[in-house]
C-alpha cells in the first residue's frame, strides 16, 4: 500500500501527486480555449461576443485569486493535505457544473467555483513539496512541476482537437472539461495514504508524527532515534520555537518588515512567475534572469514579425512563439509556483504564498481579459509591452531575490534576519550546511525528546 512506502518511493509518490496537480494547472489554463471556439460551444452559448469571451476565459482567474484568498484564511487550520482536500472536492463540483452548462450564467458561476478549488491547490500544493522535500532535491521538482505545467496546455489543445470529430454534438466540448474529473480523482484518490508536512505538524504540536514523517521521507532503515532525523526535526522545532517568542500571527504582521523582513519576502513572492542539470548548481537567479532575457528576445522578434507580415515572417513568428513558451517553462515558469514557498518563514508561509498566488492570478485575469482588446487595437506594438516587462526582470531579479538553491527553508531564514530591506547580497547558492541562526536556536533550546511533544514539559527550554 502507498501507506507503507518510504524514503525515494515515498518521495516519489509525493511527487507525482504534486506532479497530477501542477499537470491540471495547465490544463486549466488551456482548456477553454480549446473549446471556445467549436461551433457546438458558441451555438450553446448563443454566440459570445469578444467582450463575454473575455469573462469566461477571465473569470476562472478571479475564481483562483478568491481561492488564494480563501486558503490565506483556512490553510493552516486544515493542513497543506487537508486544504489540497477541499480545494480538489471544489474543483470537482465546478467541473461538474461546467460540463452540465446549458447558461451563460452557469459556465460562469461553475468556472468560478473550479477556479476557487484550483486557487486553494496553488497555494497548498507548493507549500507541500518545499516542506517535504530536502534543498538537494527541490531544484528537481521544480524543473519537472513547470514541465508538467507547460505539458498541461498542449493536452488541453489535443482533447479540444480529438473530441471536436464529435461535432456538432456537444460532446465535443463537454469532454475536454469533463477530463479534468480523470485529474481530481487520482489525487483524492492517493492523497490520503501520504503524509502531512512535518513542518506543519511540528508548529501544531504534532512533533511525535512529525519526527515519524522525516524518518519516512528519508528512507526504510530510517528510526526516529536516528542522530540525523533527531538533528532535521530540532532544526525545525528550534525555528517555530524562535517564531512563537514573537508571539502570535496577525495578518498585519504580513505585511510588516521587522527582523523576520516578512514584507520583503512577500513581495518577492509575489513578482516572478530551470533545466535540471544547472538549476541547483547555477540557482535560481541566473536561470530565471536568462529565461527573463530570452522571453524579453523573444517578444521583440514576435513583434518584428507581425509587423513585417509575410509568409516567412509569419513562419518564423510560429518559431519565436514556439522557442518563448520554451524558455519561460524552464525559468520564469517553475519560480512562479515554489519560490515564495522557499523563502517564507513557517510562521508566515500560508498567508505569504496565498497572497503570492493571488497576485498571480489578478494578474492572470488582466492579461486573459485584456488581450483580445489590446490584440485588435495594438497590434505587433502590444509584443513590446511584453518585451519591456519580461527585460525588466533581470535587474529586479539580480537586485532583490535572495538565492534559495541548496538552502534549507530554515537556512532562508538566516538570509533574511542578516540582511535589510532593498538590494540582496545572497546571490550564489548555499553549501547545504546548516544555518548560524537556526544551528544556534537549536543550541540554546536544546534537543527534545520524542515522547514529551506537545506537553507543556516539551515546551520548556
Amino acid at each position: 500500500m502507498v501507506k507503507r512506502l518510504t524514503g525515494s518511493a515515498l518521495r516519489g509518490a509525493i511527487a507525482a501527486i504534486c506532479g497530477v496537480a501542477f499537470l491540471l494547472f495547465g490544463y486549466d489554463q488551456g482548456v477553454l480555449g480549446a473549446v471556445l471556439g467549436l461551433p457546438s460551444f458558441r451555438k450553446e452559448f448563443n454566440d459570445p461576443d469578444r467582450n463575454l469571451e473575455g469573462i469566461i476565459a477571465a473569470i476562472y482567474d478571479i475564481g483562483c485569486f478568491v481561492g488564494a484568498i480563501v486558503a490565506f484564511l483556512t490553510a493552516e487550520r486544515f493542513g497543506r493535505k487537508g486544504s489540497i482536500k477541499w480545494g480538489s472536492w471544489i474543483m470537482v463540483v465546478g467541473t461538474i457544473l461546467q460540463t452540465t452548462a446549458t447558461e451563460k450564467v452557469q459556465i460562469i458561476i461553475s468556472r468560478i467555483i473550479t477556479g476557487i478549488g484550483n486557487g486553494i491547490n496553488t497555494v497548498n500544493v507548493p507549500i507541500w513539496q518545499a516542506e517535504s522535500f530536502k534543498s538537494s532535491n527541490r531544484g528537481a521538482m521544480l524543473v519537472i512541476q513547470s514541465a508538467l505545467i507547460a505539458l498541461g496546455f498542449p493536452v488541453s489543445t489535443f482533447m479540444g482537437l480529438a473530441s471536436s470529430q464529435a461535432e456538432p454534438s456537444s460532446f465535443s466540448w463537454r469532454w475536454p472539461i469533463a477530463f479534468q474529473g480523470f485529474f481530481l480523482v487520482i489525487i483524492l484518490a492517493v492523497l490520503p495514504f501520504l503524509p502531512e508536512s512535518p513542518r506543519w505538524l511540528v508548529s501544531h504540536d504534532r512533533v511525535e508524527e512529525a519526527t515519524e514523517v522525516f524518518a519516512r521521507l528519508e528512507g526504510a532503515t530510517a528510526t526516529v532515534t536516528d542522530e540525523k532525523i533527531i538533528r532535521e526535526r530540532d532544526l525545525v522545532i528550534a525555528s517555530v520555537r524562535h517564531e512563537r517568542e514573537v508571539g502570535e500571527i496577525s495578518w498585519a504582521e504580513v505585511f510588516t518588515e521587522g527582523k523576520n523582513r516578512n514584507l520583503s519576502r512577500v513581495l518577492l513572492g509575489a513578482g516572478p512567475y530551470m533545466p535540471y542539470l544547472f538549476i541547483e548548481k547555477a540557482g535560481r537567479r541566473k536561470v530565471t534572469m536568462l529565461s527573463a532575457a530570452g522571453c524579453s528576445f523573444c517578444m521583440v522578434m514576435i513583434s518584428i514579425m507581425l509587423k513585417v507580415n509575410t509568409l516567412v515572417s509569419n513562419w518564423v513568428f510560429v518559431a519565436f512563439t514556439f522557442l518563448f513558451f520554451d524558455i519561460f517553462s524552464w525559468g520564469i515558469l517553475p519560480v512562479s509556483w515554489m519560490y515564495a514557498s522557499e523563502i517564507m518563514p513557517l510562521r508566515t508561509r500560508n498567508k505569504g504564498v496565498a497572497l503570492g498566488v493571488g497576485s498571480h492570478w489578478l494578474s492572470n485575469f488582466v492579461v486573459v481579459y485584456v488581450t483580445p482588446t489590446a490584440i485588435d487595437n495594438l497590434g505587433f506594438k502590444l509584443y513590446i509591452i511584453w518585451a519591456v516587462l519580461n527585460a525588466s526582470f533581470v535587474p529586479i531579479t539580480y537586485l532583490f531575490y535572495p538565492e534559495t538553491a541548496r538552502r534549507s527553508l530554515e537556512d532562508m531564514d538566516e538570509v533574511f534576519y542578516q540582511e535589510k530591506f532593498g538590494i540582496t547580497k545572497t546571490r550564489s547558492p548555499g553549501s547545504r550546511k546548516p544555518g548560524l541562526v537556526m544551528e544556534g536556536a537549536v543550541e540554546d533550546y536544546g534537543s527534545y525528546e520524542v515522547e514529551k511533544v506537545g506537553t507543556e514539559e516539551a515546551k520548556q527550554p
